[in-house]
């Protein structure tokens, strides 16, 4: 396999200006919700295994229930997660996955019946930062794992 470059080495300021752009999106309260479902299910969907990680890794601290964690991929047949859950995950996979003819609106009234504008502009943010973190750790083969010194993540106990 080819290695790849770093691409927060390489350019490191942009890199650290649309950190702090993920990093601003946490405070969020719908952010604050959703947010770790939000980036399991779009890391899942784009294969990218080292936001899979990450982002596992931080829910795991942060509390999240662990058969949650392992549902999120069925979320749709589990009883684990709320309707405004299963909204804001219905809505990351129409967004991340965008259908020729974009979001449905059968989806977008769901997610509407359950969430008030500015969480609904939240959530589609925190889900276009999510898909660009899956792309570029994607495109440049980042490890999963690699990061965990940096940001703390042996926490989780899950080596």
């Amino acid at each position: 396999m080819t290695q790849r470059l770093n691409y927060f080495d390489i350019s490191p300021e942009i890199s650290k200006k649309y950190l702090d752009f993920s990093i601003a999106l946490k405070q969020a309260p719908a952010v604050r919700e959703f947010g770790h479902l939000v980036d399991i299910r779009a890391s899942q969907i784009n294969g990218c295994g080292f936001c899979l990680d990450m982002h596992v890794k931080q829910a795991k601290i942060a509390g999240e229930r662990e058969l949650r964690l392992h549902h999120v991929a069925i979320w749709r047949e589990s009883t684990l997660f709320s309707p405004r859950e299963r909204a804001a995950l219905a809505w990351t996979e129409a967004v991340t996955t965008l259908a020729a003819d974009g979001v449905p609106d059968d989806i977008y009234r769901a997610v509407r019946e359950q969430l008030l504008e500015t969480e609904l502009s939240d959530l589609t943010l925190l889900i276009v930062g999510i898909n660009g973190w899956n792309r570029l750790n994607v495109a440049f083969r980042t490890v999963p794992g690699s990061a965990d010194a940096a940001y703390g993540l042996g926490k989780a106990g899950l080596q």
